[in-house]
Protein backbone atom coordinates (compact mmCIF):
# COMPACT_ATOMS: atom_id res chain seq x y z
CA UNK A 1 0.00 0.00 0.00
CA UNK A 2 1.34 3.60 -0.81
CA UNK A 3 0.42 6.53 1.03
CA UNK A 4 0.52 10.49 -0.45
CA UNK A 5 1.76 12.69 2.25
CA UNK A 6 1.84 16.82 1.13
CA UNK A 7 4.39 18.60 3.27
CA UNK A 8 3.43 22.33 2.80
CA UNK A 9 6.27 25.54 3.44
CA UNK A 10 5.40 27.88 6.04
CA UNK A 11 2.30 29.87 5.78
CA UNK A 12 3.09 34.02 5.88
CA UNK A 13 0.30 35.75 7.73
CA UNK A 14 -3.60 36.26 6.33
CA UNK A 15 -1.85 36.45 2.44
CA UNK A 16 -0.53 32.97 2.71
CA UNK A 17 -3.76 32.11 5.07
CA UNK A 18 -6.28 32.74 2.41
CA UNK A 19 -4.13 31.58 -0.45
CA UNK A 20 -4.52 27.85 1.19
CA UNK A 21 -8.12 28.38 1.52
CA UNK A 22 -8.66 28.63 -1.79
CA UNK A 23 -6.50 26.22 -2.99
CA UNK A 24 -5.01 23.56 -0.33
CA UNK A 25 -8.15 21.38 -0.86
CA UNK A 26 -7.90 21.42 -4.16
CA UNK A 27 -4.66 20.65 -4.69
CA UNK A 28 -4.99 17.50 -2.37
CA UNK A 29 -8.14 16.66 -4.30
CA UNK A 30 -6.02 16.59 -7.60
CA UNK A 31 -3.01 15.27 -6.58
CA UNK A 32 -5.06 12.03 -4.18
CA UNK A 33 -3.27 13.72 -1.16
CA UNK A 34 -3.76 10.94 2.41
CA UNK A 35 -2.27 12.97 4.72
CA UNK A 36 -1.23 17.38 5.14
CA UNK A 37 0.90 18.61 7.07
CA UNK A 38 1.17 22.11 7.14
CA UNK A 39 4.02 24.80 9.33
CA UNK A 40 2.07 27.09 10.48
CA UNK A 41 5.12 29.41 12.03
CA UNK A 42 4.55 32.43 10.71
CA UNK A 43 0.84 32.44 9.92
CA UNK A 44 -0.18 35.25 12.44
CA UNK A 45 1.04 37.99 10.87
CA UNK A 46 4.56 36.70 10.30
CA UNK A 47 4.95 35.66 14.14
CA UNK A 48 3.47 32.28 15.75
CA UNK A 49 0.03 31.30 15.22
CA UNK A 50 -3.11 32.05 17.26
CA UNK A 51 -6.46 29.50 17.78
CA UNK A 52 -8.08 31.69 15.13
CA UNK A 53 -5.32 31.39 12.51
CA UNK A 54 -4.83 27.83 13.33
CA UNK A 55 -8.42 26.84 13.03
CA UNK A 56 -8.38 28.47 9.75
CA UNK A 57 -5.49 26.53 8.41
CA UNK A 58 -7.33 22.78 9.50
CA UNK A 59 -10.40 24.10 7.90
CA UNK A 60 -8.50 25.36 4.92
CA UNK A 61 -7.03 21.53 4.77
CA UNK A 62 -4.33 21.13 6.66
CA UNK A 63 -4.49 17.87 9.02
CA UNK A 64 -1.82 18.70 11.42
CA UNK A 65 0.41 22.33 11.94
CA UNK A 66 3.69 22.35 12.72
CA UNK A 67 5.35 24.81 14.62
CA UNK A 68 8.91 26.41 14.88
CA UNK A 69 10.74 28.76 17.46
CA UNK A 70 7.71 30.90 17.19
CA UNK A 71 5.68 28.35 18.93
CA UNK A 72 5.03 30.18 21.93
CA UNK A 73 4.48 33.96 20.33
CA UNK A 74 0.72 33.89 20.09
CA UNK A 75 -0.94 34.09 23.50
CA UNK A 76 -3.64 31.37 23.29
CA UNK A 77 -1.37 29.26 21.54
CA UNK A 78 -0.01 27.15 24.90
CA UNK A 79 -3.86 26.22 25.49
CA UNK A 80 -4.75 25.32 21.75
CA UNK A 81 -1.40 22.57 21.88
CA UNK A 82 -2.50 21.46 24.85
CA UNK A 83 -6.15 20.63 23.65
CA UNK A 84 -5.51 19.47 20.07
CA UNK A 85 -2.30 17.41 20.17
CA UNK A 86 -3.74 15.32 17.62
CA UNK A 87 -3.78 18.39 15.10
CA UNK A 88 -1.42 20.57 16.33
CA UNK A 89 2.36 19.87 17.41
CA UNK A 90 5.50 22.28 18.58
CA UNK A 91 9.31 20.87 18.69
CA UNK A 92 9.57 18.60 21.02
CA UNK A 93 13.10 19.88 22.23
CA UNK A 94 11.40 22.27 24.11
CA UNK A 95 11.25 21.00 27.63
CA UNK A 96 8.48 19.03 28.59
CA UNK A 97 7.48 21.30 30.92
CA UNK A 98 5.93 22.87 28.22
CA UNK A 99 2.29 23.83 26.34
CA UNK A 100 1.80 21.42 23.77
CA UNK A 101 3.65 17.85 22.34
CA UNK A 102 6.41 17.53 20.21
CA UNK A 103 4.98 14.21 18.49
CA UNK A 104 1.65 12.74 17.34
CA UNK A 105 0.58 9.48 15.98
CA UNK A 106 -2.53 9.89 12.84
CA UNK A 107 -4.05 7.23 11.69
CA UNK A 108 -3.89 8.01 7.56
CA UNK A 109 -5.81 5.33 5.75
CA UNK A 110 -5.40 2.45 8.43
CA UNK A 111 -1.70 3.23 8.77
CA UNK A 112 0.03 4.43 12.01
CA UNK A 113 1.91 7.82 11.48
CA UNK A 114 4.28 8.91 14.38
CA UNK A 115 4.45 12.79 13.25
CA UNK A 116 7.19 14.58 15.01
CA UNK A 117 8.62 18.33 15.23
CA UNK A 118 11.81 19.30 16.18
CA UNK A 119 13.58 22.70 16.14
CA UNK A 120 17.15 22.74 15.09
CA UNK A 121 19.80 24.53 17.17
CA UNK A 122 22.61 26.04 15.37
CA UNK A 123 22.34 29.78 15.29
CA UNK A 124 18.91 29.40 17.03
CA UNK A 125 17.64 28.80 20.69
CA UNK A 126 19.43 26.24 23.00
CA UNK A 127 17.41 23.92 23.11
CA UNK A 128 18.12 20.18 23.73
CA UNK A 129 20.03 18.45 20.89
CA UNK A 130 17.22 17.60 18.19
CA UNK A 131 19.60 14.10 17.58
CA UNK A 132 19.18 12.42 21.12
CA UNK A 133 15.60 14.12 21.26
CA UNK A 134 14.54 12.34 18.39
CA UNK A 135 16.21 9.07 19.34
CA UNK A 136 14.59 9.56 22.64
CA UNK A 137 11.03 9.58 21.01
CA UNK A 138 11.65 6.85 18.61
CA UNK A 139 12.62 4.63 21.28
CA UNK A 140 9.21 5.71 23.69
CA UNK A 141 7.21 5.43 20.62
CA UNK A 142 8.21 1.52 19.29
CA UNK A 143 5.82 -0.57 18.73
CA UNK A 144 2.95 2.68 18.80
CA UNK A 145 3.86 3.72 14.94
CA UNK A 146 4.31 2.32 11.24
CA UNK A 147 6.30 5.40 9.51
CA UNK A 148 7.61 8.18 10.70
CA UNK A 149 7.50 11.85 9.58
CA UNK A 150 9.95 14.98 10.80
CA UNK A 151 9.17 18.22 10.14
CA UNK A 152 12.32 19.59 11.20
CA UNK A 153 12.91 23.43 12.00
CA UNK A 154 16.29 24.79 11.35
CA UNK A 155 18.41 27.48 10.03
CA UNK A 156 21.72 25.16 9.51
CA UNK A 157 21.56 23.04 6.50
CA UNK A 158 23.93 21.14 7.31
CA UNK A 159 22.02 20.50 10.59
CA UNK A 160 19.02 19.77 8.67
CA UNK A 161 21.24 17.11 6.17
CA UNK A 162 22.79 15.54 9.27
CA UNK A 163 19.63 14.87 11.01
CA UNK A 164 18.72 13.37 7.58
CA UNK A 165 22.11 11.16 7.33
CA UNK A 166 21.74 10.07 11.09
CA UNK A 167 18.28 9.10 10.86
CA UNK A 168 17.88 7.31 7.31
CA UNK A 169 16.04 4.22 7.01
CA UNK A 170 14.22 5.12 10.45
CA UNK A 171 11.97 7.97 9.07
CA UNK A 172 10.24 7.80 5.86
CA UNK A 173 10.00 11.49 5.32
CA UNK A 174 12.41 14.34 6.81
CA UNK A 175 11.72 17.82 5.57
CA UNK A 176 13.23 21.05 6.70
CA UNK A 177 10.92 24.39 7.41
CA UNK A 178 11.94 27.93 8.29
CA UNK A 179 14.59 29.41 6.06
CA UNK A 180 11.45 30.08 3.76
CA UNK A 181 13.77 29.04 0.23
CA UNK A 182 12.72 26.21 -1.42
CA UNK A 183 16.03 23.85 -2.11
CA UNK A 184 17.16 22.19 -4.61
CA UNK A 185 18.16 18.57 -3.03
CA UNK A 186 15.35 17.13 -2.71
CA UNK A 187 16.11 13.16 -2.74
CA UNK A 188 15.69 9.50 -1.69
CA UNK A 189 17.94 8.81 0.73
CA UNK A 190 20.01 5.26 0.63
CA UNK A 191 17.66 4.03 3.22
CA UNK A 192 14.80 4.90 2.07
CA UNK A 193 14.19 8.43 3.64
CA UNK A 194 12.54 10.96 1.33
CA UNK A 195 14.35 14.19 2.23
CA UNK A 196 14.72 17.85 1.24
CA UNK A 197 16.41 20.84 3.44
CA UNK A 198 13.89 23.28 2.83
CA UNK A 199 10.09 23.12 1.37
CA UNK A 200 10.30 27.02 1.03
CA UNK A 201 7.27 29.37 1.85
CA UNK A 202 3.77 29.22 1.46
CA UNK A 203 3.30 33.28 1.41
CA UNK A 204 3.35 36.31 -1.12
CA UNK A 205 6.83 36.79 -2.91
CA UNK A 206 7.25 40.58 -3.10
CA UNK A 207 9.95 41.10 -0.30
CA UNK A 208 12.29 39.34 1.99
CA UNK A 209 10.91 35.73 2.80
CA UNK A 210 7.56 36.81 3.37
CA UNK A 211 8.12 40.31 4.64
CA UNK A 212 8.03 43.63 3.62
CA UNK A 213 11.26 45.02 2.26
CA UNK A 214 11.73 48.01 4.11
CA UNK A 215 11.84 47.07 8.01
CA UNK A 216 14.46 44.30 6.54
CA UNK A 217 16.26 46.63 5.12
CA UNK A 218 16.15 49.24 8.36
CA UNK A 219 17.04 46.27 10.14
CA UNK A 220 20.11 44.84 8.25
CA UNK A 221 21.32 48.05 6.34
CA UNK A 222 20.81 50.46 9.12
CA UNK A 223 20.97 48.29 12.42
CA UNK A 224 17.48 50.08 13.73
CA UNK A 225 15.06 48.26 15.32
CA UNK A 226 12.03 47.49 13.02
CA UNK A 227 8.76 45.86 12.72
CA UNK A 228 8.18 43.31 10.31
CA UNK A 229 4.72 43.37 8.10
CA UNK A 230 4.00 40.81 5.86
CA UNK A 231 4.74 41.75 2.15
CA UNK A 232 2.27 42.16 -0.89
CA UNK A 233 2.70 39.99 -4.25
CA UNK A 234 1.89 37.20 -5.42
CA UNK A 235 1.23 34.60 -3.27
CA UNK A 236 2.50 31.16 -4.36
CA UNK A 237 2.16 28.08 -1.62
CA UNK A 238 5.79 25.69 -2.10
CA UNK A 239 4.90 22.19 -1.02
CA UNK A 240 6.69 18.66 -1.40
CA UNK A 241 4.16 15.50 -2.34
CA UNK A 242 5.86 12.29 -0.83
CA UNK A 243 4.74 8.62 -1.67
CA UNK A 244 5.43 6.17 0.67
CA UNK A 245 5.04 2.55 0.90
CA UNK A 246 3.81 1.37 3.65
CA UNK A 247 4.67 -2.55 3.78
CA UNK A 248 8.35 -1.23 3.44
CA UNK A 249 8.55 2.22 4.76
CA UNK A 250 10.56 3.69 2.34
CA UNK A 251 9.49 6.81 -0.07
CA UNK A 252 9.50 5.43 -3.18
CA UNK A 253 8.84 9.02 -5.14
CA UNK A 254 9.22 12.92 -4.49
CA UNK A 255 7.85 15.75 -6.00
CA UNK A 256 8.09 19.11 -5.85
CA UNK A 257 5.31 21.92 -6.02
CA UNK A 258 4.12 25.32 -6.59
CA UNK A 259 0.62 26.31 -6.69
Amino acid sequence: MTIKILAVGDVVGKQGLDHLATTLNKQKEALGVDFCIVNGENASQIKGICRADAEQLLYAGADLITLGNHAYSAPDTGAFLDERPDVIIRPANYPATNPGFGCTVADVCGIRVLCINLLGTVHMDPLDNPFLTLERILSAQKGNYDIAVLDVHAEATSEKIALARAFDGRISVIFGTHTHVATADLQILPGGTGYVTDLGMTGPEGGVIGAATEPVLRMLRDHMPARFTVAQGRVRAHAVLFSVDTETGRTTSAKQLIF
